[in-house]
């Protein structure tokens, strides 16, 4: 029996779609089901339930709220809950898949990619509570995978293919910023991976994954809108300040994942795949 926590978020979803494909049979909890910030409840739940498979998607991730009004309940859900689901799953000897951020990074790298052992150092307070949430889940448990991603899009939810595709409906120009660098993400190649990881018993630990290639949030806006008339024009951060600092070069490494043999397609093959879907 396979366990999906946050079954009505964006990546839940879309991992929901990819077990069914799949013949899995699964059990998708939200809030509603299961609140991971009640200790009791979520290890009462998750031992009646005995699954052999936790896929860990519930999580706060209102990046800026987090800064100020937010920062209690990013605690409760990202650290207090994901440790009640880790003290769960080793209670009945699950396996437990977590989903992490490159926000556990600074983004200060001179050269190269973040590898998964480079050293962390969160700015922001969703990265340091998602950062918490890894630590969590590597001192409970003997089996795990920690997933990080990043920028991550699909076909459920609110995200920034959504965001530019909205605004470009009433705005003749937009502005982007070009100077914080990444890879974005689809939910379907994210839970690809997941259930590949899984699947091929690789070996237990942290990888990364995202789509392959990086560009800037100007680009990747470019790229979203090349189809209209909307004129895309690059700025700094500094011109458009945000209430949580984001890491300026949060590219992370794909080399440990590539090597179990899993193919990552191009973050703008993706992004044409998931636009052609949604035709």
């Amino acid at each position: 029996m396979i366990l999906l926590t946050g079954g009505n978020g964006q990546l839940g979803t879309e991992l929901q779609h990819l077990l069914n494909e799949q013949g899995q049979e699964f059990v998708a909890t939200d809030v509603k089901e299961l609140d991971i910030t009640n200790a009791e409840a979520t290890m009462e739940y998750i031992q009646k339930l005995q699954p052999t498979i936790i896929y860990h998607c519930a999580a706060y991730t209102a990046v800026d709220k987090a800064e100020e009004e937010g920062k209690e309940l990013d605690e409760r859900i990202n650290v207090d809950g994901t440790r009640n689901v880790a003290l769960a799953a080793k209670a009945v000897d699950a396996l437990l898949v977590y989903v992490s951020t490159d926000y556990v990074f600074d983004g200060k790298l001179k050269d190269g990619e973040y590898a998964v052992d480079a050293p962390t150092n969160p700015l922001n307070e969703y990265g340091r509570t998602k950062l918490l949430g890894e630590q969590a889940v590597e001192e409970i448990l003997d089996k795990y995978y920690i997933i990080r991603t990043s920028w991550v899009f699909g076909q459920y939810g609110h995200n920034f293919v959504f965001t530019m595709q909205r605004l470009a409906e009433t705005h003749p120009k937009l502005t982007v910023v070009n100077d914080q660098f990444g890879r974005p993400t689809w939910t379907r190649t994210l839970a690809e991976f997941m259930t590949f990881a899984v699947e091929k018993q690789a070996p237990y630990g942290v990888y990364h994954l995202s789509n392959d290639n990086s560009c800037s949030w100007y680009e990747f806006a470019k790229e979203i809108l090349k189809d209209t008339a909307v004129d895309v024009q690059p700025v700094t951060s500094a011109e458009y300040p945000q209430k949580a600092v984001r890491p300026q070069y949060a590219v992370m490494d794909l080399s440990k994942t590539k090597a179990l043999g899993f193919e990552i397609p191009t973050w703008e093959e993706a992004l044409a795949q998931m636009l052609a879907q949604g035709k």
